[in-house]
């Protein structure tokens, strides 16, 4: 038996990269997973090669249970469409992962308003949306997870004097990811009256390569030596759904970190570990 079998899941952004990581790890874990994103079959995102057809065919291809769902999840009304066709597919919802994100690198300066609020929408107003819709169902059996996938990007530069001027368009995704994390503590405080739900977050330690990342040059490739494998993002993120909330309802923390904390792999680096996390991961 499987660390989620029986469980329904939702992931966003699950056509590519740490979001098709974790539906794959789900799906393999006996969880059936809704895997939604806007890119329903490949060829048809501009840039990134990944679809939810490719995801959804890989978990069934293993034996996994998974549907796709079209989803623009900036929109209100298609987060609670999401929300009732996971229900109409398979039932209650006792998992819900946010990784759909949206960036651009761009300085605020020259930052376009429209682009700047679109973003707001998927980073944080999405996971409100979603994480209220599956309350209805989770409140109800006192039992749940809502795993937010944040990033490195939450870490602020400091106060200055400033000795490294470089911009690097980054101003809008860190001030996103560290609402996210606020959210996260916020709203697992408020379900900690329900015992059994969840509500956590991860980063990745080291910067994970991806179609997006390796597009934007954070990284070379998958070999690339400063980056970790997305696997990683994946297992912490099965942890955290997997574990019982008494011990991670509200932790803010890093894949490497919490996968060693936990006995899952034995040597840890990066972000959490060799590196100083997020002030929310410290609390």
């Amino acid at each position: 038996m499987g660390k989620l079998t029986g469980k329904v899941a939702i992931v966003t952004g699950a056509s590519r990269g740490i979001g098709q990581q974790i539906a794959e790890l789900f799906a393999s874990e006996g969880a059936k997973v809704v895997c939604a994103a806007r890119t329903l079959n490949e060829g048809e995102h501009r840039m990134l090669e990944g679809s939810l057809a490719r995801t959804v065919g890989l978990i069934r291809e293993k034996g996994g249970e998974a549907t796709a769902v079209t989803a623009d999840v900036s929109s209100e009304a298609e987060c609670i469409a999401l929300v009732e066709a996971a229900r109409a597919a398979y039932g209650p919802i006792d998992i819900l992962v946010n990784n759909a994100a949206l960036n651009y690198y761009l300085p605020t300066e020259t930052y376009p308003t429209n682009r700047w609020v679109r973003c707001f929408a998927i980073n944080v107003h999405a996971p409100f949306i979603l994480a209220k819709q599956v309350l209805t169902d989770m409140i109800p059996r006192r039992s749940g997870a809502i795993v937010n996938i944040s990033s490195g990007a939450a870490i602020g530069p400091g106060r200055g004097p400033y000795e490294d001027k470089t911009v690097r368009g980054g101003v809008m995704y860190g001030a996103t990811k560290a609402a996210l994390e606020r959210f996260t503590q916020g709203l697992a405080q408020e379900m900690a009256q329900y015992d059994g739900i969840t509500v956590a977050a991860v980063s990745p330690s080291q910067v994970v390569p991806t179609p997006g990342t390796i597009h934007h040059k954070l990284v070379t490739g998958v070999d690339d030596p400063k980056g970790e494998h997305p696997i990683l993002m994946a297992r912490a993120a099965l942890l955290l759904a997997s574990e019982l909330s008494a011990k991670v309802n509200g932790r803010v923390t890093y894949s490497q970190q919490i996968l060693k904390e936990y006995g899952w792999i034995e040597e840890a680096k990066g972000r959490g570990v060799t590196i100083r996390g997020s002030g929310y991961s410290l609390i």
